[in-house]
């Protein structure tokens, strides 16, 4: 009798090919995993730096040093040169407008006013005699024009009575014809004599005001030769200090070259040095702050110079209500200068992290604070402080952000106490 044999499900040949197929998963699975950078790193808590992302105020500034100035400087500067022939003050003085401070000597300068006053005394003298010569030809041809005309008034009375006379018959043809040709001579004469006359008068007003003219002229090239030589002698040009001067006695200063400056004690400004960086957001109007003496006092821009040296450029200052008592010039200030309004944004401390991740992503803590797992965020604008979070992370979040130097590409970070 035939008997059925069953077969076995579990034969060896089976298992072993379950037990490769298992092998292999786990093996593709293990290098996946591996290979993926789904790594685990154990950090100490004590060693890290774990911040809250806030939800608060935000002003974007940097911080920039700033130095304090006179509120105004008049710079004083050889107007021409000279060799320095005497000083009356001294560095620190405090002067009036109109005080001496020193005294240049240019001889070439001081023979020329010489010169020039000479001539203009010359011309004055010449002026003189012209215009006594001119009275005296006026007086020439008057008293010329005066015999023509009686000639002429004598010519045509006899002229007329020799008509009247001919016309009777009283007198011969000849006689009429010599005296009307006296009286034609007579009249041409008097009007050549009143014509010459009318262009004499009118030549000796043209002469007369351009003699005056150069006359004047000469005058105008004296003052301002007698202002130059007067210049010689440097005076304050407004109240205030005396500061920076460079002049001593014997020394030979060149025209336009510096001598000192004169600080005005109404007040002050801060002149402030910051980074080519941020030229084109710099402007008239911007505000910043100090802390001085352990208070807060508030500054203004009122001025932008745009020249960049060395990479930076510099704006002034001034202060915003109250000034710091005690405050003095050349002392160096800490300013805060604001870029933007004061705003509401989310929040997150500046740390080492940005150093790794250019700020594309952080490790953000789990809610239970065992781990911490990396996130892609989005940063906007700064301060020193704080960098400001556009997307990736919300209020009250938990952050790494101390540096991730050693954590290479670890994904995931098992948080230890």
């Amino acid at each position: 009798m035939d008997r059925k044999i069953e077969k076995k499900t579990w034969n060896n040949k089976r298992i072993l090919t379950i037990a490769g197929i298992t092998g292999i998963i786990l093996l593709v699975g293990g290098s996946i995993y591996f290979t993926s950078g789904k790594s685990k790193l154990d950090v100490d808590t004590e060693r890290i730096t774990i911040s809250t992302i806030t939800k608060g105020p935000f002003q974007e500034f940097i911080p920039v040093n700033g130095v304090v100035m006179p509120l105004t400087t008049i710079y004083l500067d050889a107007s021409e040169g000279g060799v320095v022939e005497d000083k009356y003050v001294e560095d620190g003085a405090n002067l009036k407008k109109g005080d001496p401070i020193l005294k240049l000597s240019n001889t070439d300068l001081e023979l020329s006013l010489a010169n020039q006053e000479t001539a203009v005394y010359a011309e004055q003298t010449q002026m003189q005699i012209s215009h006594n010569n001119a009275q005296q030809n006026t007086i020439t041809k008057l008293n010329t024009m005066a015999d023509v005309e009686n000639a002429y008034k004598e010519a045509e009375r006899v002229y007329k009575l020799d008509k009247h006379l001919y016309d009777q018959k009283a007198i011969g043809l000849q006689q009429y014809q010599s005296d009307k040709n006296m009286y034609d001579y007579q009249v041409n004469r008097y009007k050549l004599a009143k014509q010459i006359l009318v262009q004499d008068t009118s030549l000796v007003k043209q002469q007369a005001s351009q003699s005056q003219e150069q006359y004047a002229h000469m005058k105008t090239t004296l003052e301002l030769m007698r202002k130059k030589v007067a210049s010689l002698i440097l005076r304050a040009p407004i109240d205030g200090q005396l500061t920076s001067m460079d002049a001593e006695v014997g020394q030979n200063k060149k025209q336009g070259e510096h001598l000192g400056q004169i600080d005005v004690q109404s007040g002050y400004k801060v002149r402030v040095d910051i980074d080519e960086h941020y030229l084109s957001r710099i402007y008239t109007g911007l505000k910043g702050d100090f802390q001085f003496a352990d208070k807060t006092y508030n500054l203004v821009i009122k001025k932008v110079f745009t020249q960049v040296t060395a990479g930076r450029f510099q704006v002034d200052m001034q202060f915003v209500g109250e000034v710091p008592k005690g405050i003095r010039k050349g002392q160096t200030l800490q300013v805060r200068l604001a870029l933007s309004d004061e705003t509401t944004a989310i929040l997150v401390p500046k740390g080492g992290f940005y150093q790794q991740t250019g700020g594309n992503w952080i490790f953000k803590v789990s809610e239970d604070g065992t781990k911490a797992y990396k996130v892609d965020i989005q940063l906007g604008r700064q301060s020193p402080d704080y960098f400001v979070i556009t997307d990736g992370l919300k209020p009250g979040d938990k952050v790494i952000t101390s540096s991730y130097e050693t954590y290479g590409d670890i994904q995931e970070l098992v948080l230890k106490k």
